[in-house]
């Protein structure tokens, strides 16, 4: 199963347009939550979410662009495609 990083900026945005951007990110099945080696849940930082699954980068940001298409505003998207993540210094859920 593939991992995957998704980076949102939204330009000229204020917290409820990425209020919106969450929802909408999560109802394309997006989280911004990340699980550890041992099932400890932590959250992401703000504006990047985590999605598994048999897809290619393609369709990741595909259903991307929906979610950011809800804010009706612009932004930048970055989707990286991972072998795994460490980190450091995220709180826990």
């Amino acid at each position: 199963m593939a991992q995957f990083m998704v980076r949102v900026e939204l330009h000229g945005a204020d917290e409820d347009d990425y209020e919106t951007l969450h929802e909408a990110m999560e109802s394309e099945g997006f989280a911004r939550q990340i699980s550890s080696d041992d099932g400890v849940l932590y959250h992401l930082p703000t504006a990047e979410y985590y999605r598994d699954g048999d897809l290619s980068k393609q369709v990741v940001m595909d259903d991307a662009k929906i979610a950011v298409a809800k804010t009706k505003k612009k932004a930048g998207i970055l989707v990286t495609k991972a072998d795994g993540f460490r980190w450091y210094g995220l709180k826990k859920v």
